[in-house]
């Protein structure tokens, strides 16, 4: 038996309304229709996840490029300062012993100030991380919440 025209196009429309319906009612809802549900929550479960740790990952990277940022603004403005600084210092230790050795006196004070520089900006960039803290936390979640046991402490 062949339908009309307009009962064939309404037919997949009724189905699908039927679908929705039975999944809004696990209990009259076949096999199918769960497992599609399921698949459709879990894609969009992922996809948020995925999202937060996008935004997690940008949140520290642009940490990182302020902080390079100021290093490389600092390291510019210092080393022009200390230039000039050292090399009045060098001159003016000059006056009372040889040049060599006020040289070599401006040189161990700079090896001194860029340890203990190289030791602060280690310390600031061991403060970034990279790992989206927010994201592991929440996909840990996952297996409970498939299972059912959301919210129950075990």
């Amino acid at each position: 038996m062949t339908r009309p025209a307009s009962q064939a196009k309404a037919a997949p429309a009724a189905a699908a309304a039927g679908a929705e319906a039975a999944v809004q009612d696990p209990s009259s809802a076949s096999v199918g229709d769960l497992v599609g549900s399921i698949t459709k929550d879990i894609s969009t479960l992922m996809r948020q996840e995925l999202d937060l740790a996008k935004a997690e990952v940008k949140q520290e990277a642009i940490k990182s490029g302020k902080a390079a940022g100021m290093y490389g603004t600092a390291g510019f403005a210092g080393y022009m300062v200390l230039l000039f600084a050292s090399i009045a210092l060098w001159w003016g230790l000059a006056n009372v012993m040889d040049q060599g050795w006020a040289a070599l006196i401006v040189t161990g004070v700079w090896a001194v100030i860029g340890a203990v520089a190289y030791s602060a900006g280690r310390r600031q960039a061991r403060q970034i991380h990279p790992k989206p803290e927010l994201t592991v936390e929440t996909v840990k979640e996952i297996p409970d919440a498939l299972k059912g046991q959301a919210g129950n402490p075990a």
